[in-house]
């Protein structure tokens, strides 16, 4: 059994590094029985129609699922061409643990990681129970956010779930640890690619910039660098919708953005008027966020 590896490399910088969790980070290693040169695996598993020819159009699985009261949606992904059928979870809620563990196992998945965007304040993340309910799974938040997790991620990480990988983008300014997971581009990767954005960039939208360390000029700064730099035709899922909308691609958001397709000065404006209301779960769902996947289970189940 090979020790889950992990592969750091910078995106427009010139370094690459390449070690082991329990080596370089002092992090458990989750043992797969990965290929010799395997990196960092996760699990992607949902029928994805891609323009790609042959067995890789049908490698990646993937799954939008939705949580109501929060207008949250969850990602499940697996490879399907790994024997092992590799998962992972991105931004799962508490409340749909039980829903979400269903269809893993009905689709005949090993889940591996639970990994959020970043802290949210409207919803408490699921990835405490998963982790209670399926041992072994574990959770992933960026560092920047500070919160706790089994694996923190940065900008350039790449996160391998069998043969496929997520790409690791700093998109801060909704808040100081938000990112955005992108998957692989390379002729083994499906095709077109998934921004996964969170809260920083949403269909014809993007998250508010008046709490949590946020920044509308960061926030401005990170999607037109780390998101409209994408391929036109990349998807876009966010983690919220609140219009009955389910998906939309770079190149339509650049165009149609109300807010993104402004100057930087215009779109401050706006976000400084905006007088939204507190949001009404913040003061539970932050505290209980930032020790992702970590919570006393008592109190989540």
């Amino acid at each position: 059994m090979l020790p889950l590896r992990f592969l750091r490399c910078s995106l427009g910088n010139t370094w690459l590094s390449s070690f082991s969790f329990h080596t370089a980070r002092s992090i458990p290693a989750l043992s797969l029985p990965f290929s010799s040169h395997s990196k960092l695996r996760f699990g992607a598993m949902a029928a994805y129609s891609t323009e790609t020819a042959g067995s890789l159009s049908q490698r990646l699985l993937f799954r939008q699922l939705f949580e109501k009261e929060s207008s949250t949606y969850t990602y499940l992904l697996a490879d399907l061409g790994h024997p092992d059928k590799p998962a992972v979870l991105v931004d799962p809620v508490d409340k749909t643990v039980g829903r979400d563990l269903t269809l893993v196992k009905e689709l005949g998945l090993r889940l591996i990681y639970a990994m959020n965007t970043h802290v949210h304040a409207d919803h408490i993340t699921g990835t405490g129970i998963l982790k209670g309910k399926m041992p072994g799974v574990k959770s992933i938040i960026s560092k920047a956010s500070t919160a706790k997790a089994d694996h923190v991620v940065e900008h350039g990480d790449k996160v391998y779930f069998g043969d496929l990988f997520l790409e690791v983008r700093a998109t801060p300014g909704h808040t100081l640890g938000c990112v955005t997971y992108v998957t692989g581009d390379g002729p083994d990767q499906p095709h077109p690619r998934i921004a996964f954005t969170g809260d920083a960039l949403l269909i014809r939208g993007c998250g508010r910039t008046d709490f949590q360390g946020g920044s509308s000029c960061q926030l401005y700064n990170s999607v037109h660098s780390q998101i409209f730099t994408l391929p036109k035709d990349t998807l876009i899922y966010p983690a919220h919708d609140y219009k009955g909308f389910s998906v939309s691609t770079v190149g339509e958001e650049m165009l149609y953005n109300p807010r993104l397709t402004k100057d930087e000065e215009t779109f401050k404006s706006i976000m400084e008027n905006l007088q939204l209301a507190y949001p009404k779960m913040m003061d539970i769902a932050v505290p209980a966020n930032f020790v992702c996947g970590l919570q006393d289970q008592s109190t989540t189940a």
